[in-house]
Order: C-alpha cells, then sequence, then structure tokens
C-alpha cells in the first residue's frame, strides 16, 4: 500500500480500524449503524465489491413483508412451527427496526396491504389457503400483536382489474417501501456517523497477523481488529464451507400507466412470483422456480425464458386489455440455504457472519445487523 497511497491517505482513511464490515447492503449497514451508535469511537469501515451494493439491497422489489399464506404452509413441510414462528418473528421485528431506524417518510413506508392471488386453475390450492386464515391468525397474533392479519378478500377481486383471478387473501399488515431512498437514507445515517464506505473494492481474502485480520482487497490491505462478512450470496468467494446458495431474482416495470388500479404488494405462486405499484407504473419479479439451476448464480442479467413468463402473466393477468413498454429489467442476487434460519456466528475469533436471509433481507436485515454486531468484543 506504500507504493498506492499518500502519508495522508493512510494515516487517516486506511489504518487503525477496529472494524471492517464486508458488505454494504442491509446488514453490512445495519452493523455499523448499530456499533458506530453504541460506541462513537470506533473507527469502522465498510468494503463494498461494487459500484452500488451487489446483492439484492438496492435491487430488490421494496416489500415489507413476513409471508403469504401459502408460503408459510410450504415453509412449515419441512420445518417446526416453533421454527417457522421464529422466523416471522424476526422478520416483524427487522421491519420495525428499519422504520424505526430511517423513518418512514425517509422510506416512503406506505401501509396498502398485501394480497395473495391465486388463478381460477388454483381453487383446491386456493381452498386450502383459506381454510387456514383462522389458524394463522392465531399461531402469529404472538409475534404481530393483532388477531386479524389475514382475512379473504375474494368480493373486492373486481376492483383491481385483473382477468382470471379466482381468490384474494389480504393481509392487513403488510407495507411497502422505495429501496432506492431506504439505502440512501441508511448510506447517509452511517456516513454522517463517521463510517466510511469504500466502494469498488472487491475483498479477495482475510489472513490472521498478530491477533489482527489483514484485508486483502483490489484497491490494497486493510487493519483491522475485527471483520464481519455481511455478503449473503457472495459468503462462498470468503467461506466455501457455509450453507448458502444463491439464488437470483429477475424483476422488470412497465412505464406510468394511467389510472393503475394495482394498490399494494401482491404475491403469486408461492410468493415465487410479485408484484406491486410503484409510481403509477407495475413492478413484476420473481419465476425463479421456472429455472431453479439457471437462477443458482452470483452473475447479474436476465433470462429469456422467466421475462417472457413475467410478461405474459402482466398482459394476459394483471392488465388484460393494456399493453405497457417495459422500461426497466434488472436482476438481484439472494441468498439461500437448506435451513431457514439465517447465520449470525462468529466464524472463527474476530472474525463474524450475518448472511442467509432466504429472500427476507429486507425484512430481517436491519436486525440481522444488530445481531452480528452484538457479538462482536472490543
Amino acid at each position: 500500500m506504500s507504493n498506492l497511497f499518500s502519508y495522508w491517505e493512510q494515516k487517516s482513511f486506511l489504518s487503525g480500524f477496529d472494524v471492517i464490515i464486508i458488505g454494504s447492503g442491509i446488514v453490512g449497514l445495519n452493523a455499523a449503524l448499530h456499533l458506530k451508535s453504541g460506541r462513537p469511537s470506533l473507527k469502522i469501515g465498510v468494503l463494498e465489491s461494487g459500484f452500488l451494493p451487489a446483492g439484492a439491497s438496492t435491487k430488490n422489489a421494496g416489500f415489507a413483508c413476513f409471508g403469504s399464506i401459502s408460503e408459510l404452509i410450504n415453509e412449515m413441510e419441512s420445518r417446526s412451527e416453533s421454527e417457522l414462528l421464529e422466523m416471522i418473528s424476526m422478520r416483524w421485528r427487522g421491519l420495525k427496526k428499519l422504520r424505526n431506524n430511517l423513518g418512514d417518510s425517509a422510506i416512503c413506508f406506505e401501509q396498502n396491504g398485501g394480497y395473495e392471488v391465486f388463478k381460477e386453475s388454483e381453487a383446491n390450492q386456493a381452498n386450502l389457503c383459506i381454510e387456514k386464515i383462522s389458524w394463522f391468525n392465531t399461531f402469529l397474533k404472538p409475534v404481530i400483536g393483532k388477531h386479524d392479519i389475514y382475512a379473504d378478500f375474494g368480493d373486492k377481486i373486481a376492483g383491481f382489474g385483473m382477468r382470471g383471478i379466482r381468490n384474494i387473501i389480504k393481509n392487513k399488515y403488510e407495507g411497502q417501501i422505495d429501496t432506492g431512498k431506504m439505502m440512501k437514507a441508511l448510506l447517509s445515517k452511517v456516513q454522517s456517523l463517521g463510517v466510511t464506505v469504500f466502494n469498488n473494492c472487491p475483498v479477495q481474502n482475510i489472513e490472521e497477523s498478530s491477533g489482527n485480520k489483514i484485508i486483502h482487497s483490489s484497491q490494497g490491505s486493510f487493519n483491522s481488529k475485527s471483520v464481519i462478512l455481511a455478503t449473503n450470496a457472495f459468503i462462498k468467494n470468503l467461506i466455501p464451507e457455509l450453507d448458502v446458495i444463491p439464488g437470483r431474482g429477475q424483476v422488470l416495470i412497465t412505464e406510468p400507466i394511467k389510472d393503475l388500479k394495482i394498490k399494494g404488494t401482491f404475491h403469486y405462486n408461492k410468493g415465487y412470483t410479485y408484484f406491486r405499484n410503484i409510481d403509477d407504473r407495475i413492478l413484476l419479479g420473481g419465476g425463479r422456480d421456472l429455472d431453479f439451476i439457471g437462477e443458482e448464480t452470483t452473475e447479474p442479467g436476465v433470462t429469456v425464458i422467466i421475462q417472457n413468463e413475467l410478461e405474459k402473466l402482466l398482459y394476459e393477468t394483471l392488465l388484460p386489455g393494456q399493453k405497457p413498454k417495459i422500461e426497466y429489467r434488472w436482476s438481484g442476487v439472494m441468498g439461500f440455504g437448506k435451513e431457514l434460519k439465517p447465520i449470525v456466528k462468529e466464524v472463527s475469533p474476530g472474525l463474524y457472519c450475518a448472511v442467509r436471509c432466504n429472500g427476507m433481507g429486507l425484512a430481517m436485515g436491519s436486525l440481522l445487523g444488530e445481531q452480528v454486531a452484538d457479538l462482536i468484543q472490543i
């Protein structure tokens, strides 16, 4: 580094860190926020591989959700009731922390409700989910604190202007945010506390040296007492043995649509497909179940098979008789695993991780950041 940086740069920017956090997404920045708020004297740096966060923190759909009924039924097939309730509690508490940390106005939080939709060909699944409404309302009451979470909304189907939808279940307490504004507000708050964020700084490896960590990156080497890995799906680049599998989520957004009837967050096909309103447009994403193997990648990009199916759903079901142009297409990479519970632990002395959000990074990220920060002893 002595040949790359000036004395001033090394002294003021690149040395003497107490904590280095790898990953500037929701989890990483919340870890920095929690550490710096509790101990202002700590010198904290965040290393980000991309120009913007490389995972899904600035690319997600902005659903402030904790699970539709079909998703929860699907999750219960391989997990105990207590495990599932713990995960829903983490999602709900994480969303509350996100809102408390940044404020609803800064993230454009709106509680327009969440809706799970079922096509006419999905009567059996719809009936099963409707039958479970009362059970889930009772099951989730200790976590959400309400008894009227889910409700049959079938008599309001016509109001959304969709075609071929047989049933709708409403989640009264689901909300939506502006993902870009949320991340800008979080980054601004962290930087205002004195945390330094280094972009375009991919980490190659970490080694031990006299009780400290040497983090080797494309821009040079950093020295820190402790390191937090908050790279979610990209964790295998540094710790390949962890049970984290990447899952790419593809998204599209239409041009503005006059008199748009769809308002709120919508789930379809056990949550694999989702859509919402944003700035008089439709955001539609998902379809990972169409090509699980192909979407197990950390590479950005969209594919014909998934984009075509999203467009088919858009034009035939969501906006029948209309064909607005698609103005944006992108993807974000999430981290999944065999277990639903995130991995938050000390991997080795002074090296910590908070990863595997299983598609719920927006909901749980603020909580996971705090949890991993609390593990650090300095």
